[in-house]
């Protein structure tokens, strides 16, 4: 079923928006990242949440998954293009989310 969306905005807080997806794909910027490295990297997330939300990222085209052959299993998650595009977004939300702490709670360290 296709989803319909008011504005573009809906569109990427669907894609990105929630807990887990900015921190996952924020982790991911640097380059691929294991499943067991990327539980330790986003703290507080548990592995079934995590799965699934690495799922929903490949599903909508923002990272991929390469499976190697190999004993104990290797699996990597890598930034696509289009979720490589979100990095100078994210840039910028967080640097607005610094100055806003800054303005807000001066005293807060």
């Amino acid at each position: 079923m296709k989803k319909i969306y008011n504005n573009q905005v809906e569109v990427v807080l669907d894609l990105i928006g929630g807990k887990w997806k900015s921190h996952i794909i924020f982790h991911l910027g640097s380059g691929p990242v294991r499943t067991g490295e990327l539980i330790r990297l986003v703290a507080g997330i548990t592995q079934k949440m995590l799965i699934e939300q690495l799922k929903e990222l490949e599903r909508d085209g923002l990272i991929s998954r390469k499976s190697y052959n190999q004993v104990p299993p290797r699996v990597e998650y890598s930034l696509t293009n289009y979720g490589s595009s979100l990095k100078d977004i994210l840039k910028v939300v967080c640097d607005w989310g610094d100055d806003y702490v800054k303005d807000r709670y001066p005293t807060a360290k």
